[in-house]
């Protein structure tokens, strides 16, 4: 008899090594961050935890994050129209040019800046009608120059004031505009470089210099699934390269298609990519940087108003689901919970008893 009871003893000792064996793996957490499963996950009544957290109400918010650029947007270049010469004054690049202004003189004669999104195309002249005299008009009285309507007619009263604008600019007062002597653009220009030199020889078509706007922008490139995410008037996050953030707003999108590159002697393929332009609420955090890199958070999802605790207080219960261990002075609970959204390593949670303020356990 002695023996066969030895034998039992054994046999229960090795059970028992087991079963703790398989506890301690239990208590190892997923490759998410959340606890694996346990055959009992509820703490001994009394038992206090290594640490605590505490439940919180507010706002959670799921972000997704791309790399962006930030520079002066997309360049544009400014070609000679019909006026050729020699090339005797051009814009330095890291300059502004307002309406008005000359971008680059042609035999000393200046080409200027106006605004307006209507190309020049043909010269302005007593009897012409269109957008285009309108254009030219508006400018006209913009820069103080009156006795004319700004309208689609180009009259009297028009040519009148052009001579005026002439003489002022240095050209003869011929009361019409001839092409190529103002160029048309959004608004004020930013230099970016010049193509041609102080004495070439400026024909038409020939580059004379690239511009951008004048109004620091990040640009960044989305694959076409978060193109729900990045509409235009959309608010985003901006992670600025000295690690503060600031607001800014989509103010374009554009379809792009990204080429791709060869890998090992296989061919690229296209992809078609989302171009997002964010302008920043105040370009002033970014002063002193022409180019930088520029995180850009958008905003998959966001949940007003709720309850969260840490991450790391959910507890895996063997029937399923989590719970947290609410502790209560030196006693402590076991409160199975509803999970919402995880965002900033917080979760959004709802059970029974849970209330902003309650503390709960943070398994070691």
């Amino acid at each position: 008899m002695t023996p066969r009871r030895k034998r039992r003893t054994g046999r229960i000792a090795v059970g028992v090594t087991a079963l703790l064996a398989a506890g301690a793996a239990a208590a190892a957490t997923t490759g998410i961050g959340l606890p694996a499963k346990s055959d009992d996950p509820k703490p001994s009544r009394g038992t206090l935890p290594p640490a605590t957290g505490t439940v919180t109400r507010q706002t959670l918010v799921d972000t997704t994050t791309k790399s962006g650029k930030l520079d002066y947007g997309g360049t544009a270049t400014l070609n000679g129209g019909k006026v050729a010469g020699t090339l005797t004054s051009v814009a330095a690049p890291g300059s502004t040019v307002v309406r008005g202004k000359a971008l680059y003189k042609v035999d000393n004669t200046p080409v200027l800046l106006l605004y307006g999104g209507l190309p020049a195309y043909r010269d302005l002249a007593v009897g012409t009608e269109g957008p285009d005299v309108r254009q030219f008009e508006e400018n006209l009285a913009a820069l103080g120059y009156t006795g004319f309507t700004a309208d689609t007619k180009y009259t009297d009263g028009t040519a009148a004031a052009v001579k005026k604008w002439q003489k002022a600019n240095g050209l003869t007062q011929t009361g019409t505009v001839e092409l190529g002597r103002v160029h048309y653009a959004p608004g004020e220009l930013r230099v970016e470089t010049d193509k041609a030199v102080l004495g070439d020889a400026v024909q038409p078509g020939q580059a004379v210099l690239t511009y951008t706007g004048t109004r620091r922008v990040v640009s960044v490139e989305l694959e076409m699934a978060y193109a729900s995410l990045a509409k235009t008037g959309t608010a985003v996050a901006l992670k600025l390269p000295d690690g503060k953030t600031a607001p800014g707003k989509i103010t374009a999108t554009a379809t792009i298609v990204d080429p791709g590159k060869d890998s090992g002697g296989t061919p690229a393929t296209p992809t078609t990519k989302l171009k997002a332009t964010v302008a920043l609420d105040d370009e002033t955090v970014v002063a002193g940087l022409d180019q930088a890199s520029i995180d850009v958070g958008f905003t998959a999802s966001r949940h007003e108003n709720v309850l969260t605790v840490p991450v790391a207080a959910l507890l895996a219960l063997a029937e399923g689901g989590y719970g947290v261990q609410v502790v209560d002075g030196a006693a402590t609970r076991l409160v199975p919970v509803e999970t919402g959204m995880f965002a900033g390593g917080r979760v959004e949670v709802s059970g029974q008893g849970l209330a902003e303020g309650t503390v709960v356990g943070m398994p070691s």
